[in-house]
């Protein structure tokens, strides 16, 4: 049974290893004007990536067009567009010597394309600085807008992530004008594009949700062909935010990996403080192997 309390149990607090890595990327950060959702997100496994040198790059600014109610990310209207931001990842990347590098964004409704140029271009400017390393994009729903998706699914990938975020009867209330069909519809649709890019979205839980619609969510997701799945503990960042419903124990986390695995997931990463990127690394080349089985077999049919 989940735990109710308006106290945080011992199993989410964590360690804060700030060692030489860590200031090292936090000062490549800032010199390179770039932007983390490792720190506007306000993740609690900063420490912890930074230490191992990864990060998450968030490009296209630093203020959200929505509000969700669980993001730590400003919201309001954003006012940079910089052209030159694809170069600057690939080359703080590039000094970090990653081996996968994750890039996600803010949501861009003010943009006719959503800022999926932008992601594209990212992705190409990592290939031409690190081409043996492997990159995971996290894209917003772009409104739904089909050509942005195929502009970053032209560009390749390794990962294609969306994050669905919760279940569906409580999406409208957690989510800023995403909807639970349409973030569906993307994985879908991304795989339709090509079927040999794994795809992978997270849910959090601790919302409000029962353990009957997570495990339809895996459903869900399983039913569009996403190949790696994420779980982990709403943490509500500040009092304007959601407050948490549940904490969830570490053994029902491993509870919900075994039901994802069950359900012909490729990867569940799920525990109390997983986010969407959390071990991307260790993932990536597991997936991108059965998303090619997967594909070769449909394409011998």
């Amino acid at each position: 049974m989940a735990v109710n309390t308006e106290r945080k149990p011992d199993w989410l607090k964590i360690k804060l290893p700030t060692n030489e890595n860590f200031k090292e990327l936090k000062t490549m950060m800032r010199t390179k004007t770039l932007h983390t959702v490792c720190e506007e997100a306000k993740c609690p496994n900063i420490h912890e990536c930074w230490a191992n040198r990864t990060a998450t790059f968030m490009i296209l600014g630093d203020v959200c067009t929505r509000a969700c109610r669980f993001c730590a990310v400003k919201s309001g209207q954003p006012t940079e567009l910089d052209l030159q931001e694809p170069e600057r990842v690939a080359d703080a990347a590039w000094q970090m010597g990653l081996r996968h590098v994750v890039v996600t964004s803010v949501a861009r409704d003010d943009l006719e394309d959503g800022g999926a140029s932008i992601f594209a271009e990212t992705i190409r400017a990592i290939r031409r600085k690190l081409p043996l390393a492997g990159v995971e994009v996290l894209i917003p729903d772009f409104m739904g807008r089909e050509e942005s998706l195929r502009t970053v699914m032209e560009a390749k990938p390794d990962i294609l992530n969306h994050n669905i975020e919760t279940v569906e009867r409580l999406s409208d209330r957690v989510r800023s004008k995403a909807k639970y069909g349409r973030s569906l519809e993307l994985l879908s649709r991304a795989k339709k594009m090509n079927p040999s890019i794994p795809t992978k979205s997270s849910i959090m839980i601790g919302v409000g949700e029962e353990w009957d619609e997570i495990l339809q969510t895996m459903d869900d997701l399983r039913s569009v062909g996403c190949n790696i799945m994420t779980i982990g503990q709403y943490l509500q960042p500040t009092p304007l935010h959601l407050k948490v419903s549940k904490y969830y124990t570490p053994e029902q986390f491993a509870q919900l990996k075994e039901e994802g695995m069950k359900r012909g997931f490729d990867h569940v990463e799920s525990g109390p403080l997983v986010r969407s990127s959390y071990h991307a690394h260790e993932q990536s080349k597991l997936a991108k192997t059965s998303s090619q089985e997967e594909f070769d077999r449909d394409s011998y049919r």
